[in-house]
């Protein structure tokens, strides 16, 4: 077992409590404890550390306590400093950092605040934002609150001309910890406006049904180790001529989780999400975790791998 948090973001918001209830189930199906984190901008590095006075801190704490929330071993963590500093930073210390999709702060029409964008961009583990149940697709309860799908879903975001063992590997452990089935969605276009040098010739002489028979081929190869790893997991393909992210928006409406892998990176700037995940980021109407280069099977950081999204 690996014995690094679940790692959540709270700021006092509605948002930041919807996170913290998904970790802690996160945390739990992974028999992992849980970090709950203030990143507190207006106090001292003294203040922080002593763990006392945080007002977000001791306020959850007391309704937690209220509510009688059954949570996994939990620390709370009171951090000063800016937040979409500090936060990204903690991807170093744990399995999973979890955040709502936007915080007491900012403008309330964005879709997702700076802290879960730069925790995506640059966090070392993965990170899942869960979004507000407010956006267009969501099923919701009496409550206002989303309604789980009736079948047990995870669904994953796969480029099949990319190497991309990390995000894989976390969406196979995923499903396999959820007991869930995992759909695994590929897109891609015809005719190819910019196809890879490599590819060039061979994609122009061929059919599209060829084409996707060959993707369908990579594909498969790509998918083989991690169904022999998982046998228990009921895996369902679904290659096709149309957007990835609007497909996997699509699924988001009847699943779980949707994994993507973080970027793609075609400059060499720092980090930065690929269009895939960013779009899923803005629209998806489930959790969606973002899977970086380097993360090993299960999605913890023991072995290294590459992830393109």
């Amino acid at each position: 077992m690996d014995n690094l948090p679940v790692i959540v973001a709270v700021d006092g918001s509605a948002d930041s409590e919807r996170a913290l209830h998904w970790a802690a189930e996160a945390a739990r199906l992974r028999s992992a404890p849980m970090q709950v984190v203030h990143v507190w901008p207006y106090v001292t590095s003294a203040r922080a550390a002593a763990g006392t006075g945080d007002p977000v801190l001791d306020e959850l704490r007391a309704k937690l306590a209220a509510e009688a929330v059954d949570l996994p071993e939990t620390e709370f963590r009171s951090l000063s400093g800016l937040s979409d500093t500090q936060l990204p930073a903690l991807g170093a210390e744990g399995q999973l950092l979890v955040l709502g999709s936007r915080g007491r702060g900012g403008f309330t029409s964005l879709l997702l605040g700076s802290n879960g964008m730069a925790c995506a961009a640059q966090s070392s583990c993965p990170v899942v934002v869960v979004p507000r149940p407010d956006r267009g697709g969501t099923e919701r309860g009496a409550d206002g609150e989303a309604v789980r799908p009736a079948v047990r879903q995870v669904t994953l975001g796969v480029d099949a001309t990319s190497d991309e063992p990390g995000a894989i590997s976390f969406a196979f452990a995923e499903a396999s910890r959820r007991g869930a089935r995992l759909k695994v969605v590929s897109g891609y276009s015809w005719p190819m406006l910019t196809p890879p040098a490599f590819e060039y010739v061979a994609v122009y002489e061929a059919s599209q049904q060829e084409y996707e028979d060959a993707l369908g081929k990579q594909l498969a190869d790509e998918l083989a180790p991690h169904r022999t790893r998982h046998p228990e997991v009921e895996v369902e393909v679904e290659l096709r001529n149309a957007d990835a992210a609007g497909q996997l928006v699509e699924a988001s409406r009847t699943s779980d989780l949707v994994v993507v892998a973080r970027h793609r990176r075609r400059l060499p700037v720092g980090p930065r999400l690929g269009s895939v995940a960013h779009a899923v980021l803005l629209h998806a109407v489930c959790p969606i975790a973002v899977v970086p280069e380097g993360t090993g099977t299960g999605g913890d950081k023991r072995g290294a791998g590459s992830a393109a999204g």
